[in-house]
């Protein structure tokens, strides 16, 4: 019975983080037009940030309750959810044409950026300075997306219905309050009950985030994908997915690393399967991505193939 209840609070912490993050976002992108913010800077921000702030926050609340394992597990359990999962399920509908001018660079960016994770986490550590690293890496992502909103800006963001006069500031002022008591109380219920599964299945807390957690913080990205995939929109799906990975190594490790007192410990698990694995799954959504321009059915049953083993060898 006790189980039982841990489970349903841990789908409420899943319901609790997506939903805060529509509410936070929301009201962000408000904040950002009253303010006279570009689309373009809007765009490389706010919304590129909205998907991933599920696993920022369970990740850094892991660490900073001394969880490193469960904060570098649902880091990288996302990245590779969110290609050999949420991509393969994507192409298996409708297989992907690159269109975006971007896509190449991005890749490389991310590709580079893992290769870059796996370095600094040979001696078993990502120190606070590392983690300050990680995260000033972002920036040049934010750049490519700035520069890759401008070339596409049709004009003002219209993503939300903005309601007029004084109930505008009411509204959107507690969308914010309540999205971000949302995201950081469904993170900590995240966290809470994601290590009392662990234990009651007497499974390492660092496979439940490579699984559990981190297909369940990937969720906004699933849902943002599939949408994008039946409306025959998947160059969005595709840049979310880039996006998300990029800023799951920089920001999301990196804010782990320095809210840790003594710096994020990577397992040995991490060094020798996870971040290959990740390198290995992205190297396959990448390269064809790349030189054919196209992302097939054969390639997506593939990504879910290996997923399907690597869960396997985790379990």
């Amino acid at each position: 019975m006790e189980i039982i209840l841990t489970i349903l609070l841990f789908l409420l912490g899943l319901i609790m983080i997506i939903k805060g993050g529509d509410w936070f976002v929301d009201a962000s992108i408000w904040i950002a037009n009253k303010t006279g913010i570009s689309f373009s800077v809007i765009g490389a921000t706010i919304i590129s940030i909205a998907t991933t702030l599920p696993e920022f926050f369970v990740s850094t609340i892991a660490s900073n309750e001394g969880f490193s394992d469960m904060a570098i597990g649902n880091a990288l359990g996302s990245i590779i959810c969110n290609i050999a999962l949420i991509v393969a399920l994507c192409v298996l509908i409708n297989p992907i044409k690159i269109k975006d001018d971007y896509f190449g660079i991005k890749g490389i960016v991310m590709l580079i950026y893992l290769f870059i994770l796996y370095f600094l986490a040979l001696d078993g550590r990502i120190t606070k300075s590392e983690g300050g690293f990680l995260m000033s890496l972002s920036l040049v992502f934010l750049l490519i997306n700035i520069l890759d909103n401008r070339r596409n800006r049709h004009g003002k963001y219209h993503g939300v219905k903005r309601p007029k006069g004084r109930f505008e500031y009411s509204l959107n002022g507690l969308k914010f309050t309540l999205g971000s008591f949302f995201i950081l109380a469904g993170a900590h219920l995240l966290v809470k009950t994601g290590v009392d599964i662990a234990n009651f299945l007497r499974i390492p807390k660092q496979i439940i985030s490579l699984t559990f957690l981190a297909v369940g913080t990937s969720l906004p990205e699933l849902v943002t994908a599939l949408t994008a995939t039946f409306k025959n929109q998947q160059d969005i799906s595709v840049g979310n997915i880039l996006g998300a990975n990029i800023l799951n190594i920089t920001m999301v490790i990196g804010a782990s690393a320095l809210i840790s007192n003594n710096g994020l410990i990577i397992p040995m698990q991490t060094i020798k399967l996870d971040i290959p694995i990740a390198i290995l799954f992205s190297l396959i959504f990448i390269v064809p991505g790349i030189v054919r321009e196209r992302i097939g059915r054969v390639l997506g049953i593939l990504l879910l193939s290996l997923y399907i083993i690597y869960l396997m060898i985790l379990f």
